[in-house]
Parts: structure tokens; C-alpha cells; sequence
């Protein structure tokens, strides 16, 4: 378990780095699946940039989960829940977002999720485009590192009513494209990484980022030019890009 938090407080440090500008004050959270039911998660109000060990709960994934299936709930109730989640004695709070990491980490080999506001990503994901942003590619490598596409979220109110539209959502993907998103976009609010390594989440953030960059400036020129979709399926299964995958661990 010491070697998972270890690589969780290097990928929250990596995340926060202010030249960076993916997240900002107590924004974003991360975590790690420790085993088949227990995950550590960022606690709420801290600093991905500054977390330290401290600021880190240990949850109990299956009774999380359980909120997921309660026809109604009050805010009381979900922090009460939170609260009694932890598998540890004296720790703070688990970040709000909890039981959308509880359930991402049930998926077929992510071990790893973030969540971040970068800024300009959420200039596309503020905008009409936002659509358009998560379900094309522009360049190779952001298929390298993002996938084919990205799960698209219209905004949700954060908690558990987002946790229940991401799961639908990122069913229905996985339903339709055959394989788990290395990407989510969230409407109005931010992006989500996933993945077995710390540095495939990182690598997919920062990709995405240079994304948004792109996105960004191409749309001043009168595009964006989305690349095709054989083009990207070409990248998608070359294995040189695979074998550069593996270099890069994501």
C-alpha cells in the first residue's frame, strides 16, 4: 500500500504544479486502488500541489459504491456516508467526488484516476464546442495518449448525481467503442484521466491540455480540422505506437 500512496502524492505534486495550470487552491482530486475493495482518494480541501500524506483517506470502494443505488439521498446523509467510508480511524474527509472514483476504479485495469480544471481546457468545455472537443482528435498524439475519444458528461451536479451520469455514460462508451476511455470531459466543469500508471493519467492530461491549446487556436483560424476517422483508428492500432506506449507506461 506504501508504494501506491507514494505514486499517488507524486502524481497529485505533478498535477498541481502552478506552471502548469491544471488545477488551482483545493481544485481536483486523485486516486489509487489499494486492493479489490479499498482505494485511497484525495481528502476534501486539500492542495493537489502541497497534499501530503495526511491529506490522503482510505476508502471502503464497496460500501461507496452502495450510494450509487439509493433511489434518494439527502447532502447529510452522503456526508455521513463519506465519513463512514474511511477504513482508517482519524482521517479527514474524502473529497466530494469519491463515488466517481470508487466506481472508475472498478473498471478493467485503471488503478489510477485524476480529476483537474485545467484552464484551457475548460475554455472548450465552457463553450458551445465542448461536444465537439471530447468526441474528435485533432493530432496523432493526442490519440496516443487520450484514445480515439473521450467520454462526453453534460454538466451534473457534482457528487453523487454526477457519479451516477458518468457511470451511464461511460457504460454506454465502453458498450459502443469495445474498449475503457483513457478520457472523460465534464460539461462546464473539467476533465477526468484514468488509466493503470500514474504516468498514463498524467500523460492524458497534459495531452489534453495541448488539446485544448490547439483546439483553441485552430477555432480562431475557422477549423478546428478534426482528423479523420480512419486516420485515427490507423494510429490507434499501429503497433509502433503501441510499443511507444509501453515506453511511456500508459
Amino acid at each position: 500500500m506504501q508504494d501506491t500512496i507514494d505514486a499517488l502524492l507524486a502524481l497529485a505534486h505533478e498535477i498541481g504544479k502552478e506552471d502548469r495550470r491544471l488545477a488551482i487552491l483545493a481544485e481536483g482530486n486523485v486516486s489509487a486502488a489499494i486492493s479489490e475493495s479499498e482505494f485511497a482518494v484525495k481528502a476534501s480541501g486539500a492542495s493537489l500541489g502541497a497534499l501530503k500524506r495526511t491529506d490522503i483517506a482510505t476508502c471502503d470502494g464497496k460500501q461507496i459504491l452502495k450510494l450509487l443505488e439509493r433511489k434518494t439521498i439527502t447532502d447529510g446523509e452522503i456526508e455521513t456516508a463519506l465519513l463512514e467510508s474511511r477504513t482508517r480511524p482519524g482521517q479527514r474527509k474524502p473529497s466530494t467526488e469519491t463515488v466517481f472514483h470508487a466506481w472508475l476504479l472498478t473498471l478493467d485495469d485503471v488503478q489510477f484516476v485524476a480529476h483537474c480544471h485545467p484552464t484551457v481546457v475548460n475554455q472548450v468545455l465552457c463553450s458551445p464546442r465542448a461536444r465537439d472537443f471530447a468526441e474528435h482528435r485533432l493530432f496523432p498524439d493526442e490519440v496516443v495518449c487520450c484514445g480515439p475519444a473521450s467520454v462526453f458528461v453534460p454538466y451534473t451536479d457534482p457528487g453523487v448525481p454526477l457519479a451516477r451520469e458518468l457511470r451511464e455514460r461511460t457504460n454506454l462508451f465502453v458498450q459502443n467503442h469495445k474498449f475503457v476511455p483513457r478520457l472523460i470531459a465534464l460539461q462546464n466543469h473539467g476533465i477526468i484521466a484514468l488509466g493503470p500508471t500514474p504516468e498514463s493519467v498524467l500523460s492524458c492530461l497534459l495531452m489534453a491540455t495541448k488539446a485544448a491549446e490547439i483546439f483553441v487556436g485552430s477555432a480562431t483560424l475557422g477549423g478546428p480540422n478534426f482528423m479523420l476517422a480512419k486516420d485515427i483508428e490507423r494510429i490507434h492500432s499501429r503497433p509502433d505506437e503501441h510499443y511507444r506506449q509501453q515506453q511511456l507506461k500508459i
